[in-house]
């Protein structure tokens, strides 16, 4: 029986590639996802291991909380004569001190240089302690004070070269500085896209605003000492919030930075996997049952011959197994051009990867393997059972079938139930208060995989009347799709046929009647089947609709949030939207005189009721220029903060009791304590606010904060937006390249395409889960046609001619694929609008437009996967058809 098996795959190999490509694409995409995320890894951790190399402990400056990686807090730097202090000490071998920041390059074009989403860093180099250094000189030397080194990839990519002038902004207006040298960074192969600028101390610390301070000092310990010894030295002469590691635990501290993200981000691909996987065992299953529908009298014969039950079970699931391995080693090694594109992908997107070469772990291949094998065999286990209730009398009767089994009737209602327990464990998961993230996420993804699987049973109900209504709508969504591409692509490969003196029929755009009405028959022959193919892209289409309305649903009250809050002219940001920039911008914006008025929102984080919070401040300007929906308070109270006032969000107040009037502590990063007293509480828009929980005076923020950053600056101009202003703004900021003024309507177009960007990675990641449900139609199609070849002989014998055999099989997968589309829209809007009414951010919104080219999509989806078994059809010889078997 397991050489009848392996034989039978292998006379089947057609069929059986088709059915494998489903797990092929879904365990790429895991294996893809661990290379791509290991690779990442590898590269922080060589990064972060090259800064600390020769390198036995850290010192560094300390938060009062853990604070959240935002960009908006840092670590405060220390006093420089620290240094000297740790350089006295008998158990230190060598110490150097350094300075590090965010600076930006300016092309020769006057554009900041940029690479993706990655950051722009500045530190110190000190040349006199290369065992601290985790550069490599390229070229020239290293800088003297004025001087910088920049990273090769930005002079390759920018055209510089050592010797040249180069434009530096860091927390001041840019100047130009002589490029010393060209650096890389120790043996990583490429950091990310990230820029990097290294300079002389003195001249670091004067770019970075922090002079006669310090970020860190790296110290060596003398021969003799141990590393405990070296770091009980230290700590007794360290200042407050400061504090010293040992090398390898700053080096893991520098990393649980990113070890969050990518957890994330693996996760995240990882679900990807998982859909594509899903799918592909609803082709599986399907491709399997059709297959085991047409070898009916084959194990017919075997149960005469003796087989047992029990060997025909195994039979099916020894292909199933084979097929399994075999797809999953394939998509084990597809994984790795996989993992090249999601790095090429994500570049695409502005979010630019550290990459060190792809990393192929052992993990890897044992969870690619076991995944792969054990989605399929239990794919194949129900048309496994199904082959076993075979009768040995079927092996000699003409068109043999097989009998519904005994609970076939039960079907609907079991479909029913599965989904109404799935919209259960959904509609738990969301309004249920008190459940952790896991509970949360597992009933959601349990939820919707359940109904998934039910509305994919339960459809076979569906497809008659859904077929007759889809029928006319396939018909003249081809004949429009063939009048679209009849003169770019159908006559002039009909005419390079006939001039190569091949056979062609003209071809036409009206419907064939007789061909598209067969078709359509056909595709309400079997609803059991149509049902199972279009449940694969119906899948596909339900979360891309769930995630196109549920983007349209947080970009529409997003506008209308910039409409309510943002009363200004312009707003000044960052190039790439969301990144905080220095005081210093809008002080030169304040310069412009055609300036009326100008508030800056500052940005961080404290620490209050036993929790970090997000906080901001504004100034005495804020009211001109924002807007607050207040529960108490008026526009007033923002200029009116003071040294102890604070605005709360109102969900915040309701959460710790606080009103107008009320007290409460606050700790700044710095660890100084706030005793604010709450001036006012606003309604933030559900589309979401600038404002963190508590919002208190800008001389406050910046009396307990060090190196403040604005996250956007509004202004009101004389005469409001005009081509002048425009123009004098873009002048005042020249010198800071990093920043770009908008007008509101540009504003929200540039937050709303960080949106958007995000929502193509999702659609090209969804897209896998579309090709498979493709090539499930494929499969589907080609096994029909094997199964249909003596009624195709007939009605060749008949007649019909070979496009119109093709067109007839087209008719059918459009049909299919419809059926596929409509379920799928209307299952992804009930799940987005079930979020929406959870999410206060979401406001739901039917993307029609989006939802048509869906439509459009299932149809071209229809048309491809035809192809090929249309061609397959047409070729077939009518009188070797009607012979057929």
């Amino acid at each position: 029986m397991i050489r009848f098996a392996v034989q039978g795959l292998l006379a089947r190999k057609l069929r059986s590639a088709l059915t494998a490509i489903g797990v092929v694409l879904g365990v790429a995409l895991i294996s893809g996802t661990y290379v791509l995320t290991d690779s990442i890894t590898s590269a922080f951790d060589s990064i972060f291991t090259e800064n600390y190399k020769n390198t036995d402990a850290a010192i560094t400056g300390k938060t009062a909380f853990d604070a959240a990686e935002d960009g908006t807090v840092t670590a405060p730097p220390f006093d420089a004569g620290l240094l000297t202090q740790v350089r006295e000490l008998p158990e230190v071998g060598a110490a150097g001190g350094a300075v590090a920041g965010e600076a930006q390059l300016i092309g020769k074009d006057r554009k900041a240089i940029v690479f993706g989403g990655a950051p722009n860093l500045a530190f110190s180099v000190d040349p006199a302690l290369p065992q601290f250094n985790s550069l490599t000189l390229v070229s020239g030397a290293w800088p003297a004070p004025g001087e910088v080194v920049i990273d090769t990839h930005s002079a390759q990519e920018k055209g510089f070269a050592a010797g040249d002038s180069i434009g530096v902004q860091a927390r001041g207006p840019a100047e130009q500085m002589r490029i010393s040298g060209l650096v890389e960074f120790g043996a990583v192969s490429s950091i990310g896209g990230a820029t990097l600028a290294g300079f002389e101390l003195g001249t670091a610390q004067r770019l970075l605003d922090k002079s006669g301070k310090l970020d860190q000092i790296l110290i060596a310990k003398k021969d003799g000492t141990s590393e405990q010894q070296l770091l009980d030295a230290v700590r007794p002469i360290l200042p407050e919030a400061t504090q010293v590691r040992s090398a390898e635990d700053q080096a893991a501290e520098d990393a649980a930075g990113t070890s969050g993200f990518l957890s994330f981000l693996q996760t995240f691909l990882l679900v990807f996997g998982g859909i594509a996987l899903f799918v592909g065992s609803f082709v599986i299953a399907n491709s399997l049952s059709i297959t085991i529908a047409q070898r009916t009298r084959e194990f017919a014969t075997l149960r005469t011959l003796g087989a047992s039950r029990r060997q025909i079970l195994g039979t099916v699931v020894l292909e199933a197994l084979v097929t399994g391995l075999v797809s999953a080693v394939v998509g084990l090694f597809l994984g790795l051009a996989i993992a090249t594109g999601l790095f090429k992908l994500f570049d695409a997107v502005g979010f630019t990867l550290p990459n060190n070469g792809l990393v192929f772990q052992t993990r890897t291949i044992i969870v690619a393997l076991v995944v792969g094998v054990l989605v399929t065999v239990l794919a194949s286990l129900r048309p496994a059972w199904r082959a076993t209730r075979v009768p040995p009398i079927a092996a000699v009767r003409e068109g043999a079938t097989l009998a519904p089994g005994r609970l076939h009737r039960y079907r609907p209602l079991g479909a029913a139930l599965l989904a109404v327990v799935g919209i259960a464990l959904v509609l738990t998961g969301l309004f249920v208060d008190g459940l952790s993230t896991t509970t949360l996420l597992s009933l959601l993804g349990a939820g919707v995989l359940l109904l998934f699987i039910g509305i994919a049973l339960f459809s076979a109900r569906l497809v008659r009347p859904l077929a007759a209504v889809s029928d006319p709508v396939a018909r003249w969504a081809v004949v429009v799709l063939t009048a679209i591409a009849w003169p770019f692509f159908l006559f002039p490969l009909w005419l390079v046929r006939r001039l190569l003196g091949r056979p062609a029929e003209f071809p036409r755009v009206l419907p064939d009647g007789p061909a598209v009405a067969i078709g359509g028959q056909n595709s309400r022959r079997d609803p059991h089947r149509t049902a199972s193919t279009a449940a694969a892209l119906m899948i596909g289409l339900a979360l891309v609709t769930l995630v196109a309305t549920l983007g349209a649903g947080i970009i529409k009250p997003f506008e209308q949030a910039v409409d309510g809050i943002f009363s200004a002219d312009y707003a000044i940001t960052a190039q790439n939207n969301f990144s905080p920039l220095p005081p210093t911008v809008a002080a030169a914006v304040a310069e412009v005189p055609a300036v009326e008025s100008q508030t800056s929102v500052r940005g961080g984080q404290a620490k209050a009721f036993d929790k970090t919070i997000t906080i901001t401040a504004v100034d005495a300007e804020a009211p001109s220029l924002l807007t607050f929906d207040w529960r108490s308070g008026s526009q007033a109270s923002l200029g009116e903060l003071g040294a102890d006032g604070a605005i709360v969000d109102a969900e915040y107040a309701d959460t710790h009791a606080l009103s107008q009037g009320s007290r409460f502590a606050m700790e700044t990063a710095t660890g100084k304590v706030l005793q604010l007293q709450v001036r006012g509480v606003f309604r933030p828009p559900a589309g979401g606010s600038p404002f963190g929980n508590v919002t208190i005076s800008t001389e406050t923020f910046d009396s307990t904060t060090s190196q403040p950053l604005n996250i956007y600056t509004f202004v009101n101009m004389r005469g409001g937006v005009t081509a002048e202003n425009t123009a004098a703004l873009d002048s005042a900021l020249s010198t800071f390249p990093n920043a770009k003024a908008m007008t509101r309507e540009a504003f929200k177009k540039a937050q709303t395409d960080n949106v958007k960007s995000i929502l193509n990675v999702l659609y090209v990641l969804l897209a896998l889960s579309v090709l498979v449900s493709l090539f499930g139609i494929v499969n589907t199609l080609v096994l029909t046609v094997f199964e249909r070849t003596r009624e195709l002989g007939m009605l060749r014998a008949i007649g019909l001619t070979r496009l119109q055999v093709k067109r007839m099989i087209r008719q059918e997968s459009v049909i299919t694929a419809l059926i596929g589309a409509v379920i799928g829209i209307v299952l992804g809007l009930v799940l987005a609008s079930l979020l929406a009414s959870r999410l206060d951010e979401i406001t739901f919104t039917i993307p029609a437009g989006q939802l048509v080219i869906f439509a459009v999509v299932s149809v071209v989806v229809g048309i491809f996967a035809a192809i090929w078994p249309a061609r397959r059809a047409a070729k077939l010889n009518p009188l070797e058809a009607l012979q057929y078997e």
